[in-house]
């Protein structure tokens, strides 16, 4: 039986929700927001034995990565940084308070940015852009999500050998 306009147009407002709740939420894994809360200050910059990063150096590699991924979605002619040193912050703690709430606050709203993306009518989650190499909406959108939770977990995974995770 042939798809309807109608049906179509109801599929991709049910991909675009769960893509956006997959961004925010905290399904098979705990949101980002959750890794972070109730993170003494002391520990953003501390490096446990034998790993290579801080949850700062990783809080910044996920701003930094999610940009590049949104700006990339949006922008034809962005150059993405280099590639591994453009990603990565070899400050192993933030320099400041300000730092720490800007780069976490800077992750709120690029991923506000690609959710508003994502639900913007005129775009097409499955037409690949004009630019890249076949790259399209929900590739990236997956992975932000994918990457992002990677990361995440590692947080977890520091802030619970650091005696810093209750969750």
């Amino acid at each position: 039986m042939p798809q309807t306009t109608q049906s179509v147009a109801d599929a991709t407002s049910a991909v675009q929700q769960q893509l956006s709740q997959l961004l925010t939420g905290r399904n098979a894994h705990q949101s980002f927001e959750d890794a972070i809360n109730g993170l003494p200050a002391s520990l953003r910059g501390i490096k446990p034995d034998k790993l290579p990063y801080s949850i700062w150096q990783l809080v910044d590699h996920i701003r930094i990565a999610q940009w590049d991924i949104l700006a990339f979605s949006r922008d034809a002619n962005h150059q993405s940084p280099s590639w591994p040193d453009g990603y990565w912050s070899k400050d192993v703690a933030p320099p400041d308070d300000a730092a720490w709430e800007e780069a976490v606050e800077q992750i709120r709203q690029d991923r506000d940015a690609f959710i508003a993306l994502l639900q913007d009518s005129g775009q097409d989650l499955y037409a690949p852009f004009p630019h890249g190499d076949g790259q399209n909406l929900l590739r990236e959108a997956l992975l932000i999500a994918d990457h992002t939770a990677y990361h995440v977990g590692e947080i977890i995974i520091i802030r619970r050998l650091l005696g810093a995770w209750g969750g």
